[in-house]
């Protein structure tokens, strides 16, 4: 977390931290737009208070979402409005697009905004001068700013490889982006290599729908790896009990599981304790 810069910009880090170490559970809920309907029949504002209730520390919205979820939600709980869209339809997936911008975003209430990006793709250069104009927004504004960076392009056949991942986190954090959100590097020590020359907080991606006990081993090897935590929709909104789940993620990420509890995942907090 940034410890210099715009009293209003500090006052929503402060938000979002609100667990206040330097860790982060951030579920998206992004994913209509791109996919349709993908929550099982659960309506968004209840799903957000299961979130809240339950240790989240931000949700990611598009702004229209926000005209049916409950504003008290977010006494506990910060609000990332996504400004980048496109749609699984489209000639080009990877090629995303603004629908959305700060200043939109700051009417609405949001602590912070998220753009996408995906390095590689046939329209980088649209979204990273989109990237840089937002930054450029948010400075004016005082509002921070995550990036979702993905290597995601006709090229990319590894694309969670240490070498573009860190270049993906170093593309946006040369662009002045407070957090980073990305794939997770494929080892505990590739994820290190990652985060050890990142200036700014990483959080990974929750990747594919796994079991509840995967997800909890996964979560643990990206915090051993030097990640801040993770930014995970489906594994979290697709459970079974998405507020258990958000419950177990929020306690291992941010430590506050009992030593007797932990079973085999006592060694990972131990490492990244502190």
């Amino acid at each position: 977390m940034l410890l210099n810069g715009a009293f209003g910009r500090q006052m929503r880090l402060r938000r979002l931290y609100r667990h206040g170490d330097s860790r982060l559970l951030v579920v998206p809920l992004d994913h209509p737009v791109t996919e349709g309907p993908v929550t099982g029949g659960r309506r968004v504002d209840a799903l957000v208070g299961e979130l809240a209730g339950n240790g989240v520390d931000a949700v990611v919205l598009h702004k229209g979402s926000l005209r049916y979820v409950d504003h008290r939600w977010f006494a506990r709980m910060a609000l990332i409005v996504h400004l980048s869209a496109s749609t699984v339809h489209a000639p080009d997936p990877d090629a995303k697009y603004l629908v959305g911008s700060v200043e939109e975003a700051l009417r609405l209430g949001a602590d912070a905004v998220s753009v996408h990006v995906n390095l590689g793709s046939r329209q980088e250069m649209r979204q990273i001068g989109d990237l840089a104009l937002v930054s450029e927004a948010c400075d004016r504004w005082n509002l921070p700013l995550l990036a979702m960076m993905y290597p995601r392009g006709p090229e990319m056949a590894t694309p969670n490889t240490p070498e573009l991942v860190s270049h993906a986190v170093a593309l946006a954090a040369d662009l002045g982006v407070d957090i980073v959100k990305t794939l997770y590097a494929g080892s505990v020590d590739e994820m290190a290599d990652v985060t050890r020359d990142s200036p700014v907080p990483v959080l990974t991606a929750g990747g594919p729908l796994r079991c509840a006990t995967d997800t909890e081993s996964y979560v643990a090897d990206v915090l051993r790896g030097g990640a801040a935590g993770v930014a995970m929709g489906r594994n979290v909104f697709q459970a079974d009990d998405p507020g258990a789940m958000a419950r177990r993620l929020s306690a291992l990420i941010h430590g506050e599981l009992e030593e007797t509890t932990l079973g085999e995942f006592g060694d990972h907090l131990q490492l990244t304790a502190g």
